[in-house]
């Protein structure tokens, strides 16, 4: 397709410039367009036009299109839905990989064809695609999965229900939620539902008045009321007492509550997320958790996913739990360990990986944690029985993606380590394993 003119360009860029969000607009081969200051600060060199580059190179630094390099292609669906598309990438930024919510619009001329496309991307901060010291981070199509739920979510009243195994980092995902969305000023109030009775679970929930029971010396406000403006995170809500749960619903359903022992109706005003790692649905049906409580907190369910789900994360999470531990003093892992660690598999998810972590780096004497300082249950692991075939197709599929990869990138390895969010020692020691070096 033949470029715009000069001054069709400035006409499209001045449009865009009412755009507060970055925003670009591309023709149907992919070529930039236009393009507003706010793309050009946040996603590239102010002074580099992107006029008439790929928005796959650019973004990517891929050399093909986003669905031929194995992602989800946001133009692809808008061109044959004629419809608006919107999609979580991973893009590439002066500060390195980010997370990016694109949304992508088709511009229709008069026979109701595309003509060109607006996308508009905003920077998530609720998560990051490089190593960290704090917040949730991670780059696998399972954690981005959970995250561009958050990212839906987020902007929402609608009650969330947070689903994973012990260990994946429910508070992490829930605090990223509480700060994505309108009440991010407000508190976020943790309410641990594990081990409360139902009269610790009543107070500690609602609050009480002074003189309500033996001890109650003076007037206690409850978390519920502690998260006016906020957002109340109930952990482990399966373990919530069967007979505090129609409480809890009344206080759901109708934003009040009152203190124990109070006889006046108080307001509550908060947003509900919740999260367990039991099988609520099963509950419900053996009569341990009520149906119409579980409906009211499970409108926008979230899957969040074991460490085995996630497994291209490790290298990722194994760096950034260790800046998190030691500070400016991590030691690194070599080869041999990181064969070990990315060869487990993590009943306790990630808060395994951290403990593990914790313990092998009081022995890296050198700065290095070897195999050695790691668990016996890692060598039992590494020493069992062959991959089963699932284990063989997904060496096989990494294998396809490592050199696909190869294949479109057009930088160094350095740079193709930084891209994948590996260390280049590991997509050295990745290649080699894979028989691409």
């Amino acid at each position: 397709m033949t470029l715009p003119s000069s001054a069709q360009v400035q006409a499209l860029i001045s449009y865009l410039e009412h755009e507060v969000q970055p925003t670009i607009v591309l023709d149907t081969d992919y070529n930039i367009l236009a393009a507003n200051n706010a793309y050009r600060r946040q996603f590239g060199a102010a002074e580099q036009a992107p006029i008439g580059s790929k928005c796959y190179r650019v973004s990517h630094q891929y050399a093909v299109p986003c669905d031929q390099a194995g992602e989800h292609c946001p133009m692809r669906k808008a061109s044959e839905t004629r419809a608006p598309d919107r999609v979580l990438h991973i893009h590439h930024t002066p500060r390195g990989p980010e997370h990016v919510d694109v949304e992508l619009r088709p511009i229709l001329d008069e026979h109701g064809e595309v003509a060109a496309y607006v996308e508009r991307l905003s920077s998530v901060t609720a998560a990051a695609a490089q190593p960290q010291r704090q917040g949730l981070v991670g780059r696998a199509p399972a954690f981005k999965a959970a995250l561009a739920a958050l990212q839906r979510a987020a902007p929402a009243q609608i009650p969330v229900l947070l689903q994973g195994e012990s260990g994946t980092g429910k508070e992490l995902f829930a605090r990223a939620l509480h700060e994505s969305s309108p009440r991010a000023r407000g508190p976020l109030v943790v309410v641990d539902c594990t081990g409360l009775t139902e009269t610790l679970f009543e107070s500690e929930l609602f609050g009480y008045e002074k003189g309500a029971f033996t001890g109650a010396t003076q007037r206690k406000i409850g978390l519920a009321e502690t998260a006016h403006g906020g957002t109340l995170f109930l952990d482990e809500i399966g373990d919530v007492p069967l007979a505090m749960q129609v409480k809890l619903l009344r206080l759901i359903e109708s934003g009040t509550f009152r203190r124990v022992g109070g006889v006046e109706p108080l307001r509550a005003d908060f947003r509900l997320v919740s999260a367990t790692h039991k099988p609520l649905a099963a509950m419900v049906a053996e009569g341990s958790f009520r149906q119409d409580l579980y409906y009211r907190i499970s409108a926008f369910p979230v899957h969040l996913p074991a460490l085995r789900e996630r497994a291209d994360d490790l290298p990722l999470l194994v760096e950034s739990l260790l800046q998190r531990i030691a500070g400016n003093q991590a030691p690194r892992v070599d080869d041999e360990a990181m064969r070990l660690l990315a060869q487990y598999r993590y009943p306790g998810n990630v808060r395994e990986l951290r403990n593990i972590l914790e313990r092998a780096r009081l022995f890296a004497d050198d700065g290095v944690i070897h195999a050695g300082h790691l668990p016996a249950e890692l060598h039992s692991a590494a020493a069992g029985p062959p991959a089963a075939p699932g284990g063989r197709r997904q060496r096989r599929d990494e294998r396809a993606q490592l050199a696909h990869a190869l294949a479109v990138f057009k930088g160094t390895r350095s740079e193709l380590a930084h891209h994948l969010g590996l260390s280049e020692r590991t997509l050295y020691r990745r290649l080699r394993e894979l028989g691409l070096a």
